[in-house]
């Protein structure tokens, strides 16, 4: 299954922990933005509908075929960029997204590998649950929040992993534990931490949120990802999670069928998200974020696949958001 493919022990670290990026990017030049500068972000409509990209498939290209398909966001997936974060890329990114009157709303990186995004492998290979990886990955979060407050986007974003549902389980306390300092790291760089749905239940979710006790923990809410994973009917979920949520993912998707594999992901429509009513819900608890579009697929087939699922979330948003026809 593809993952990202778009257009274009782990708690050693401690909190006082500073990144190469972090060092590299405190002499910046005097044109470049400023850190935690905003990124246009007061300016959005609530609900302002954006893309998920991988600026790494050629920056200018990808960044302004977001602006072609008539989005004013965008999330930015950076793991091509993991280790290699400097102060000129974050120059970069930011006049390309002030050039096209772009946001970028969120950063997530979910590597270093290996990734199985399976029922099989991924328990033990996803997220900062796995041992194997988890300092790797944790320390590539860390270099992401240094990145992003260049660009001063205020989500982080990342899937936590196969957290288990068993709150005794060490496993479960050492994700808690390294979600903490994870959150606190981010804090200092004054953003949310966010962690995307998918590989847990919305009651583990919670609780682990409550477990970690950081105000700036969050949701990243994938519509698709809790069916493709079998967890929960996303409509469901925003009664557990809702008040946590602090970014959207659309996309669509059915239940797995094969126990191996996840469900499948579709065009936004062709699925069994509930949108009207996940984002009706969700404007009701005061959600005025970004409504991201990411669809799993690549080369025109995806760009004909986002214009179609624009138009479409364009309509439902528009009945919620009391807008004209």
């Amino acid at each position: 299954m593809r993952r990202r493919d778009f257009i274009g022990s782990a708690l050693s670290a401690s909190l006082l922990y500073t990144s190469p990026i972090a060092e590299a990017l405190s002499s910046r030049s005097e044109d470049a933005p400023p850190a935690g500068a905003p990124n246009r972000s007061a300016a959005l409509a609530p609900m302002a509908l954006g893309l998920l990209i991988k600026p790494s498939h050629g920056p200018e290209e990808t960044i302004s075929r977001v602006k072609q398909l008539g989005l004013s966001t965008c999330f930015l997936s950076l793991d091509d960029y993991i280790g290699k974060f400097t102060k000129e890329l974050a120059q970069n990114l930011q006049g390309l997204l002030h050039k096209y009157e772009l946001t970028a709303t969120t950063a997530e990186v979910v590597g270093p590998g290996p990734l199985r995004w399976d029922f099989v492998d991924g328990p033990s290979t996803i997220g900062i649950v796995p041992k194997a990886t988890r300092a790797a990955r944790m320390d590539a979060l860390k270099q992401t929040s240094d990145f992003a407050k260049m660009l001063g986007i205020a989500h982080v974003q990342t899937h936590c992993g196969f957290i288990p549902e068993n709150p005794k389980d060490l496993l479960y306390e050492e994700a808690v534990l390294a979600i903490r300092e994870l959150a606190a790291y981010c804090a200092g760089n004054g953003q949310d931490f966010l962690m995307e749905t998918g590989q847990e239940t919305p009651t583990t979710l919670l609780r682990a949120i409550k477990d970690v006790d950081k105000p700036n923990l969050g949701v990243g809410l994938d519509t698709a990802n809790l069916i493709l994973y079998g967890k929960a009917n996303p409509v469901d979920a925003v009664d557990i999670i809702g008040p946590y949520v602090k970014s959207i993912h659309a996309k669509d998707g059915r239940w797995p069928t094969d126990p191996s594999k996840l469900g499948e992901e579709v065009v936004i429509g062709k699925g069994l998200v509930d949108f009207k009513l996940v984002f009706t819900k969700l404007h009701k608890l005061g959600y005025t974020g970004a409504v991201t579009i990411e669809r799993e697929t690549s080369g025109p087939q995806q760009i004909e696949d986002v214009k179609q699922e624009k138009l479409y979330l364009e309509r439902i948003l528009k009945q919620i958001l009391n807008k004209p026809a």
